[in-house]
This record gives structure tokens, C-alpha cells and sequence, in this order.
């Protein structure tokens, strides 16, 4: 039962000490991560968000310029001029001293008709007037148009502005190189999976990616509606996620697209989370250590403190029995031994007139004599009795002097030797040779003594061994006397009574069941302690404690 109850305090001391533990190391682990990954994730998509910002910056600002270039040159030279060949070679020239985007450059009158064309190919003559972007320069007066081939069979993408001459409407239009154009795009491009790339609005690729496409390419990429500002969202596009920051031009229909990977922008947070785990894993193993090691702890001393309160206990009666026997054999020897005193007069008056008169004629003489020394034989041993309980009770306060304890083993045990050679029993002495004297009262201490070396000879019988050692005990200012024999033992349910009074083993008339009781009582008033261990089948140990002189 205190098993039980003991091994539920133990869970309940290690529960405790991991809640308690446990629910603040996550709740501050889990915290701070969160934390750091708000901070860190906001980092990202403020980086990417800030680099889609300035590349449509530049991007717009190059449309512009070129814009402005073809306007400001519509509005200076007249319709004439710029439609002879030789003055728009020359501006043509001045144009690529300033930028060298512009592949070519040519006059188109309000008919549709390419009047006048400088550049590697031959477009004059051509008619636009069917054409779309014609239509939707002559009438808004700007027209930029998507990435295509065209009659240059190159990638390329026009400018085209027009301008009201009197009556005439005329437009001046440029082919942009769309090399220079991608160079500008991809110089945005992050790490080894980053990408970046121009769509218009049917996600045809208007610059080459990095990656996995070419130009002129649909991409399966979602509809996008036109939205001002920047946006970063995580997207999967092919079975692959990726962080895109989205932002539309100003000047033309098309969507910047900067593609990142988060697995290698959000590395550094992988690793903190794998070492967060690391940590508390570690911490976890450490607690857990620890509340295990603090519960066993606590219920060990809970143990040794039970033991020790069960052996005060334990003490503690005994010394109340012996108290209260004490007592009981006073009055007990008292009462019996006036009664003893008349029947011993009694039978001896009975033994003289056995002696003196006829009555040895009788034929039952003997059995007269017999029955008187019967009666003496008792009254003896019933005296006997009454004298140990007398001495028992009045047991005289025990004297001081200087004792070499050694040496009083050694006297009692030569009292018993003869006997214990008659049996074949052997004694083994292992005294400490500077073991330290004592102040005890040596009469008493040799009836201890003599008392427990008789009952070892009898636990043995014949053919044994009797161990008797000495030592000063380490941390106490005692010394300890140990006598071992290797006798049968004595049952663990006979072992809690030998201190009792009147209990005894032996057979009837061979013992009184006073000897360990008084012997008990003996050392307990000269200040020591006695104590005995036994295991059936191996021998019984007695210990006996006794306070070294100061």
C-alpha cells in the first residue's frame, strides 16, 4: 500500500515539475519564433516588393523617354522634312548618339503608307492602314505595342506617336530592341532559382525568362486583374511555390513578375526552427532528466525517513514494554517468591522427616523422596525466574569506567569455549586492534555479551562458526560490535519478537525468554543500540552500538 502510494507521489512530483517546466519553455520558445518569423517573412516580402517597385520605376522611365523622344522629334520637324529620306537618316543618327534601343525609324502618312524609312530593312511602301495599333495611334495619338517579329523577324517592340499638320495627320514610329530591353528585366534576377520577366495581359512572355520558358510563351499564370501599388503573394504555378511580386506599368498593359524561391530566402528561417526544435528537444530531455531525478530523490528520503520513524517507533515500544515489564516482574516476583519461600521450608521439613522417621520402612519411600526433590527442583527454578525478574526490575544503575571492549569478547568468550569445542564450533575474532575504549559498566556488557554467544552456540548445535569483529564506526563516535553465526537462521515472523519478554525458541525448561529482553534493556540504558539481522538457512547477526569514551 505505502508502494503504491509512494510510486503515485512520484508521478505526481514528475507531472508537476514538467507542467510547471514545460507550458513556460514552449509558450517562450514558440513565442520568440513566431515572432521572428513575422519580422523575418515581413523582411522578404518588403525586399521584393520594394525591388518590383524600383524596376518598374526604371522600366516605366525608359518607355518614357522614348515616348518623349519620338513626340518632342514629331513636334519640332515638319511633316516634309522628316519625309525625305536623307534629313531622317541624319535625325535617325542623332537619335542612336543618345540611345541605341532604337532599331529603326519611319514616316507613315495619315493613308497608312511608310513614306519614309531608315533602318536595316525595307519597309517603305508598306501599308499599315488595316493594321490595329494604325488605327489606335491616329485616333489617342500613342500607340506602344506588344514584343512580336514582324516583318524585321527579329523580337522587337514599336513606338509609335502621331501628329496633326494642318490637315494632315502623320505618324513617326521606332522599333525598340527588345535585347536591351531584356537586359533591363533580368538584371532583377535573385539567387539560383529567382527569375523575373514582363507579361502582357494574355500572359504571353514580352522578355525570356531565366527559366523553363522562352519568349512569346503562354504561361499558365492566374488572372491578374490591374491593381495599383505592389503586391507579393505566395503562389504555386506548376506544381511549384514560389513568392511573386506583382506590379503593372504605367505606360503599357503588361505585368512585371519578380519570382523568388522561398526555400532559399527562407533559410536562415528554416535553420532557426530546426534549432528552436534542437533546443527544446534538448531542453525537453534536460527537464525531464531533471523532474525524474528530483522525484526519485524526494522518495528516497520519504523512504528513509519512514524507515527511521518506523525504527524509532519500534524502539520506542519496546521501551515502553520494558517499562511497563519492569513494573509487572516487581510485583509479579514479590507476590511469588513469599509462597516459593513456604513451600521450599515446606518440602525441606518433608525431606527431614523422611529422614528421621519409620517412613523409610514405607514401600513408598522413594516415590516420596522423588516427589519431594521434584518439588525442590522447581521451587529452584521457579526462585530463579523470580531472581531475573527481580533483577530485571531492579536493575541497578550502570557504572562508568574505562573498558577495552576487545578484551571483554575475549574474557566472555573464553567462558563458552570449552562448550563451543565440545559442539565443533569455531570462533573467528576480527578486532580492530586500535579500536578506541569505552565507558560502560563491564559486568553488564559481559552479560550481553555472554547471552548472545549462548545463543549462538545453540542456534548452531554442532559443527559451525561464530564470527566475532570490532571496528570504530566512520562518522560516529562509536564502536560496533558484530556477532555472526552460522546457524539456521530465524524466521522473518520470529525475528520481530526475540526482544519480548518471556519469548523463546528453545524447548520447554532450557530458557526463560528473558535473556535477549534484559539484554535489550542493558544496552539501551548504557546509551547504545542493538539490532539484529538473520536469513534463514545462512546465520543471525547481531550489532550492538555502543559511545566510544570522550
Amino acid at each position: 500500500m505505502i508502494q503504491d502510494e509512494l510510486s503515485r507521489l512520484r508521478l505526481k512530483l514528475i507531472a508537476v515539475t514538467l507542467a510547471f517546466s514545460f507550458i513556460p519553455l514552449l509558450s517562450l520558445g514558440l513565442g520568440l519564433y513566431a515572432k521572428f518569423y513575422d519580422t523575418y517573412t515581413e523582411k522578404i516580402y518588403g525586399n521584393l516588393r520594394n525591388l518590383a517597385d524600383n524596376k518598374k520605376v526604371t522600366i516605366d522611365l525608359f518607355l518614357t523617354e522614348r515616348v518623349a523622344q519620338l513626340s518632342n522629334l514629331a513636334l519640332t520637324e515638319s511633316y516634309a522634312e522628316l519625309a525625305g529620306d536623307a534629313y531622317l537618316e541624319r535625325i535617325f543618327g542623332v537619335l542612336q548618339l543618345h540611345s541605341k534601343s532604337f532599331l529603326d525609324l519611319q514616316v507613315i502618312d495619315q493613308n497608312g503608307i511608310c513614306v519614309s524609312y531608315v533602318g536595316p530593312y525595307q519597309l517603305r511602301g508598306i501599308d499599315y492602314s488595316r493594321e490595329d495599333w494604325f488605327r489606335t495611334v491616329m485616333a489617342k495619338g500613342i500607340h506602344i505595342s506588344d514584343v512580336f517579329m514582324g516583318f524585321r523577324k527579329y523580337p522587337h517592340f514599336n513606338i509609335a506617336v502621331s501628329r496633326r499638320e494642318g490637315e494632315r495627320t502623320w505618324v513617326l514610329r521606332a522599333a525598340i530592341d527588345s535585347d536591351i530591353f531584356d537586359s533591363l528585366v533580368r538584371t532583377v534576377q535573385l539567387g539560383k532559382s529567382g527569375d523575373a520577366f514582363l507579361l502582357n495581359a494574355q500572359h504571353v512572355l514580352q522578355t525570356k525568362p531565366r527559366f523553363g520558358h522562352d519568349m512569346f510563351d503562354t504561361v499558365p499564370f492566374p488572372d491578374i486583374p490591374r491593381f495599383s501599388g505592389t503586391r507579393v503573394d505566395e503562389l504555386t504555378i506548376g506544381g511549384e511555390v514560389s513568392l511573386y511580386a506583382m506590379t503593372w506599368l504605367n505606360l503599357k498593359d503588361w505585368l512585371l513578375v519578380i519570382k523568388d524561391d522561398p526555400g532559399e530566402e527562407l533559410l536562415p528561417l528554416y535553420r532557426a526552427r530546426w534549432l528552436l526544435i534542437l533546443l527544446l528537444c534538448g531542453g525537453g530531455t534536460l527537464i525531464v532528466i531533471g523532474a525524474v531525478f528530483i522525484a526519485n530523490g524526494t522518495v528516497r528520503e520519504l523512504i528513509r525517513a519512514e524507515r527511521e520513524k518506523a525504527t524509532l517507533d519500534a524502539s520506542l515500544t519496546q521501551s515502553s514494554k520494558m517499562a511497563a515489564l519492569g513494573k509487572l516482574a516487581a510485583g509479579v516476583a514479590h507476590e511469588v517468591n513469599n509462597p516459593l519461600a513456604i513451600i521450599m521450608e515446606k518440602a525441606g521439613w518433608m525431606r527431614d522427616l523422611l529422614s528421621e522417621e519409620d517412613i523409610k520402612a514405607s514401600p513408598n519411600f522413594q516415590e516420596f523422596a522423588d516427589a519431594v526433590a521434584k518439588i525442590e527442583f522447581h521451587v529452584r527454578r521457579a526462585k530463579d525466574v523470580t531472581h531475573r525478574l527481580l533483577g530485571f526490575a531492579r536493575r541497578m544503575e550502570p557504572t562508568q569506567e574505562n573498558l577495552d571492549v576487545n578484551l571483554l569478547l575475549e574474557q566472555t568468550r573464553s567462558f563458552l569455549e570449552n562448550e563451543a569445542n565440545f559442539r565443533g564450533i569455531a570462533f573467528v575474532r576480527d578486532y580492530q586492534s586500535d579500536l578506541p575504549h569505552i565507558e560502560s559498566d563491564a559486568s553488564q556488557l559481559q552479560q550481553v555479551f555472554l547471552n548472545i554467544l549462548d545463543n549462538a552456540i545453540d542456534a548452531i548445535d554442532k559443527n559451525g562458526t561464530i564470527t566475532i569483529a570490532t571496528r570504530k564506526l566512520p562518522d560516529t563516535p562509536e564502536v560496533e560490535i558484530a556477532i555472526a553465526d552460522t546457524g539456521n537462521g530465524i524466521p522473518r515472523e520470529t525475528l520481530e519478537k526475540i526482544f519480548d519478554p518471556f519469548f523463546t525458541t528453545k524447548k520447554v525448561g532450557e530458557g526463560t525468554g528473558l535473556g535477549l529482553t534484559i539484554s535489550y534493556s542493558i544496552i539501551e540504558k548504557l546509551g547504545g543500540r542493538i539490532q539484529v539481522a538473520s536469513e534463514e538457512g545462512k546465520g543471525t547477526t547481531f550489532r550492538i552500538t555502543l559511545p566510544v569514551a570522550v
